[in-house]
């Protein structure tokens, strides 16, 4: 992102709201029911059957009273950074050259035969993520129940997220460079792809943390072998990592041999401190680094977005972070909303964030895996921070000063002494963890206390005993629930991988999904049934760049 962003819900004038409309008729009912009610269509969203308006505050009410589901509609405010050319995206081939990739592929290590956990929108099978490279755990997601979006990426996110990491065309290769053709960081990796969001990008801390048990249960399943978890969500937890649940299911996947990999944050010095669960020292925390479109460090500089560390707990390493492109998803909730000013040569996406920093130090962990298969997350950490490249005066504990180098890791070997730090214990309170980043049904009830998305009871320190004995999933069922609602067995969790055949199966257009079946609608569970879940709270800095913009996507 070449600008800061502060999140807060925006306003046309002190009697108007900005708000999202969904209907379950169609985008056209959604759309009647904002001028009936003397609002202004700006947007139509058909992914969703609704439509972004400006509509009077005291109509909102009337418009619920409809059995229209009104979520606010929260954009962000950029900080003007004038020091990237919003012309010029960073490409993947140019992030393989800053970072030194190209140079480690030439070793032989590209990444073959190791797994990375990518907990995130979904992941669409679009060119370049279509070669079998990809295969899909649990959608734990409120779009679970369609048949349509189950596992796909409405939102756009995991997508361009998932491009980073393992992208590759057929005609790509990586020891032969001058073929062209697009190429992610660890091009002959493969990514498991757990959905957890919608199409707003919309999830609870008790979904990743599920996802997260997920990885930990099944990372060493026949053909998964997951060595590497990427997350680009976080949450300004109100407690010590120490007793976090979040951070201590982070852990728990590093006890289990996974290089957990974690976007710092994206609030720059507005916030003191990481995200969670960034903010555990045990883990990589990832923050953005702005290279000026140049392989001379001298010529990099801090990205004002970027989170900054508090003195005691800063970001590991610092990765390209400013107008990367990355794979498109056509008709996904971000191509309709900033398509026309993101999209760059009609496959790809310009974006800006720490979660593109974390995915392409996740591709850089799993090119360290797969060339030393024996070492533990500590080695591959403290090995990629021993080489290192020291930034320069800009450059402060608080913002990171290390940035991510390949070039010098073949052969290398990791310091005879690697930092330790305690460990997190979990049993924390769940809401402590969720912070502001909070659900509520369309009628306002919201999501709170030790309960997960069902309003099943969630017993932290139980949960944590379970962890650490290597997870607690068992056939399809977490705390007590059957989260996907088909009995899933452990072959059908984790699926074929994709090919380009599936987008029929799932009435994909090319430009906008046809099914327009909206599970947020349908899903029910426990006491939370018949709700809808609106976002009402939610804040969309959670996911370390979920909240995107004409002005973000640079």
């Amino acid at each position: 992102m070449v600008a800061a962003v502060l999140v807060q819900p925006a306003m046309a004038d002190a009697d108007m709201v900005s708000v999202i409309v969904r209907s379950e008729q169609s985008t056209a009912h959604a759309a009647a029911a904002v001028r009936d009610a003397g609002g202004d269509v700006e947007l139509t969203l058909e992914v969703i059957d609704g439509v972004a308006a400006e509509v009077p505050a005291d109509r909102v009410a009337d418009l619920r009273a409809a059995d229209l589901t009104i979520t606010p509609d929260e954009r962000i405010q950029p900080l003007a950074d004038s020091r990237v050319d919003a012309t010029q995206p960073v490409t993947v081939r140019t992030v393989v050259d800053v970072t030194g990739a190209e140079d480690y592929w030439a070793s032989g290590a590209t990444g073959a035969g190791v797994g990375v956990a990518l907990i995130d929108t979904g992941v669409a099978p679009v060119q370049g993520l279509d070669a079998g490279q990809v295969r899909h755990g649990p959608d734990l997601s409120f779009e679970a129940n369609a048949p349509e979006l189950r596992h796909l990426d409405t939102y756009g996110h995991g997508t361009h997220m998932a491009g980073l990491i393992v992208g590759r065309d057929a005609d790509a290769h990586p020891t032969r460079p001058d073929a062209g053709g697009f190429l992610g960081m660890a091009p002959d990796a493969h990514l498991i792809s757990l959905k957890v969001a919608d199409a707003h990008g919309v999830t609870d801390v008790s979904q990743v943390i599920a996802a997260i048990d997920w990885v930990v249960t099944h990372h060493d399943d026949p053909g998964l072998n997951i060595r590497v978890l990427n997350l680009s969500y976080g949450t300004y937890s109100r407690q010590r990592y120490t007793t976090d649940p979040l951070s201590h299911a982070a852990e728990a996947a590093w006890d289990a041999g996974i290089v957990v990999v974690a976007a710092a944050g994206n609030d720059g010095d507005t916030v003191r401190g990481l995200t969670t669960p960034a903010i555990d020292p045990r883990i990589l925390a990832v923050g953005a680094v702005d290279t000026n479109d140049s392989s001379l460090d001298w010529r990099w500089r801090p990205l004002s977005f970027s989170a900054r560390g508090d003195g005691s707990r800063n970001p590991d390493l610092l990765a390209p972070g400013a107008s990367v492109a990355s794979l498109r998803v056509p008709g996904s909730q971000l191509d309709l909303l900033y398509g026309d000013t993101a999209t760059v040569d009609e496959r790809f996406f310009k974006g800006s964030g720490t979660s593109q920093s974390a995915a392409i130090v996740s591709g850089a962990a799993a090119l360290v895996v797969g060339a030393n298969p024996r070492w533990t997350p500590d080695m591959v950490k403290a090995a990629l921070l021993a080489n290192g490249d020291r930034l320069g005066r800009e450059f402060t504990p608080e913002t990171g000063q290390l940035a991510l180098r390949l070039d010098t890791m073949a052969g290398a070997t990791p310091p005879n002494r690697i930092p330790t730090h305690r460990p997190s214990a979990g049993g924390g309170d769940l809401d402590a963890t969720r912070g502001d980043a909070v659900l509520a049904t369309a009628d306002g009830v919201e999501l709170t206390g030790n309960r997960d998305i069902f309003g099943q009871p969630l017993d932290t320190a139980a949960l944590a005993k379970g962890l650490a004995n290597g997870g607690t999933w068992v056939d399809g069922a977490w705390n007590g629930n059957q989260w996907t609602g088909h009995g899933w067995d452990g072959l059908r969790w984790i699926g074929l991988a994709w090919t380009g055949t599936d987008w029929a199966g799932h009435q994909w257009s090319g430009h906008q999904w046809s099914g327009h079946q909206w599970s947020g609608h349908q899903w029910s569970g426990g006491e939370w049934a018949g709700h809808q879940w609106s976002g009402h709270q939610w804040s969309g800095h959670q996911w370390s760049n979920a909240t995107w913009s004409s002005a973000s996507w640079r």
